[in-house]
């Protein structure tokens, strides 16, 4: 729910009588509640009428600093409110929504800048009135192509459009960001010095963002909503580049609910250290020929594939209608219409549990109150003994689903919202020390007759990949209609005698949500791995305008057969020319 991440913003307001009903601390709240009010009387001459009218702004307060070397390069202060309207014509069957055009400007695009800062409750209801215009015109130019597409089509089963859900009324007062800019820039500025000891490393980076805020929520059902969203993430990034060309990369975030919350400088010194480390010895790595085995997935690692790999997909969005011969994008969940089958061995279980605050002693970062569809989840049983049992659902009907859990945490595509994980535990009742999965694997490996077996003990989610490779990993991607996994970063060759090689330039092929029937053993180990979820592939850090804090429970993992095979790219050319020397 961050959408500081990429500072942005949209705005739009009104102006009528205050409601004695609206809380007069608040002019935000209070002009949104009067602007709602006029919105649900909305009749306008030959067009037709709202049926759901939701007011949605994002509140932020932000600090961002970039260093590299030991040297500031970017630092900003920035504040502001994003505001989203949305308006359904038709009805709870049949909307505007769900239509490959429903997020199209259609209507008049007024050019008002950012939403106001000030609290000024005559701008504000200019701004809304002027943004429920817009929204409008949109919504009901939208329904019009859409059933005109419509006609075209043949529909066996129509589902609905929009659930019913009931009220809330949640207000919370948001925080102040309380940060000392000064100190958080020194110290950005000294973390990244300590990259200046490795001059192999061809780029490296540290950056700050803290943010506090929160979002208002007002829908013509009733729902007035308030609540704070605040985060702060400390990322470090580092590439090398081996002697064939390649670039080798890894990276490490650090983050929290609020600056107070972030770790000290001696873990974040250590976990530098070693990251520089890594991609030093990536850059010295062999490559590797292509591999059919068991893999095990140790630590972090066990917890990332779950997240990319099964978390993702239970998010269960629709395709849109759109006019016949028109492509649109679109990228399905790979457990759809699975409801009873088994996903997982049968020991595991599988829990979303938003309300849970912390786990052993240790804050979860995906915790939240209300959704972004004013929906108050609970938790939810998701796989019970292997079979899955449900999704995370936001108010957009899928098949066998009418209504929300309260799972709609970023926006989505076509007028919907997208729904994600929130504390996501992973649990199985027969598990072994590490160890003797390691062990297990050794013995798989010796059964078939292979030289060696493969670990992976990180894997590049969210990704911390350039552009370029993305659309590289996207444009090759795997067959079978499944969605491409992300590159394991940290591999090693384990031989039979125990001792391990670390290797480089792999990467899963068929690797996808059927692979987890195939685990053969679970660790006794749990690692909480905390990330930013947003909808851009591989969840690319810094790579969308939202993202929903989340955190994933659960053990290492041994896979029964897994293939994988080194990267086809093009590679880059070495340096020609030698760098400085910057060791005085």
């Amino acid at each position: 729910m961050k959408i500081w991440i990429v500072a942005a913003a949209a705005a739009l307001a009104a102006g009528i009588v205050m409601s004695a009903q609206a809380p007069a601390s608040d002019p935000v709240l209070q002009a949104l509640h009067d602007e709602m009010e006029r919105s649900r009387k909305l009749m306008v001459s030959n067009l037709e009428s709202p049926y759901f009218v939701e007011y949605l702004i994002d509140d932020a307060d932000t600090f961002d600093v970039g260093a590299t070397l030991g040297g500031v390069v970017s630092q900003r202060r920035d504040q502001f409110r994003n505001l989203t309207v949305h308006i359904r014509v038709g009805d709870y069957k049949f909307d505007n929504s769900n239509y490959v055009g429903s997020t199209f400007p259609f209507g008049t695009r007024y050019d008002l800048g950012q939403f106001p800062l000030d609290n000024n409750y005559m701008v504000l209801r200019r701004y809304l009135w002027l943004a429920t215009d817009s929204a409008y015109k949109s919504a009901v130019e939208a329904i019009s192509r859409k059933r005109a597409a419509q006609r075209n089509l043949s529909l066996s089963d129509q589902l609905n459009d929009f659930a019913h859900a009931q009220p809330v009324h949640v207000i919370r007062p948001f925080r102040k960001l309380n940060i000392d800019e000064k100190a958080w820039t020194d110290r950005v500025r000294a973390l990244s010095a300590i990259f200046a000891q490795y001059p192999e490393l061809r780029t490296s980076s540290v950056e700050l963002s803290a943010g506090e805020g929160g979002y208002y929520l007002v829908n013509s059902e009733g729902s007035e909503v308030k609540v704070p969203d605040g985060l702060t993430y400390v990322r470090v990034r580092a590439t090398a580049q081996a002697q064939d060309g390649m670039t080798v990369h890894d990276a490490a975030v650090f983050q929290a609910i609020e600056p107070a919350g972030m770790p000290g400088d001696a873990e974040m010194r250590r976990t530098m250290q070693s990251l520089a480390q890594n991609v030093v010895a990536l850059s010295h790595a062999p490559t590797t020929e292509d591999y059919s085995g068991p893999v095990l997935f140790e630590g972090v690692a066990g917890a990332q594939l779950l997240a990319e790999v099964l978390g993702k997909n239970l998010d269960l969005p629709r395709r849109p209608v759109m006019e016949p011969g028109r492509n649109a994008s679109f990228t399905g969940s790979e457990l759809e219409g699975r409801i009873g089958a088994r996903v997982l061995p049968d020991s595991f279980d599988v829990v979303d549990d938003p309300t849970q605050k912390d786990w052993h002693g240790r804050p979860l970062f995906g915790s939240y109150e209300v959704d972004r569809e004013g929906v108050e989840p609970k938790p939810l049983h998701l796989v019970e003994k292997g079979m899955l049992k449900g999704y995370l659902l936001t108010r957009q009907p899928v098949r066998g689903f009418e209504g929300s859990n309260g799972r709609a945490r970023m926006p989505g595509s076509y007028g919907a919202s997208a729904a994600s994980m929130s504390n996501l535990f992973v649990t199985s009742s027969e598990t072994a020390p590490v160890a003797e999965l390691k062990k297990k694997l050794l013995e798989m490996i010796g059964a078939r007759g292979k030289p060696y077996g493969i670990i992976v003990r990180k894997m590049d989610f969210p990704s911390s990949a350039s552009v370029q490779e993305v659309r590289s990993l996207l444009s090759g991607s795997q067959s079978g209609g499944s969605r491409p996994v992300s590159l394991p970063i940290l591999v090693y060759r384990v031989y039979p005698d125990g001792h391990e090689e670390m290797v480089r330039g792999l990467r899963f092929r068929g690797l996808n949500a059927r692979s987890l029937r195939d685990i053969v053993a679970a660790g006794d180990d749990s690692a909480a791995f905390d990330f930013l979820d947003n909808q851009a592939p591989f969840a690319l850090m810094g790579g969308a305008n939202y993202a929903a804090n989340a955190t994933l429970v659960a053990p290492s993992l041994l896979i029964d057969d897994l293939e994988m095979h080194p990267l086809e790219d093009e590679l880059p050319k070495l340096p020609v020319v030698p760098p400085p020397d910057l060791s005085q």
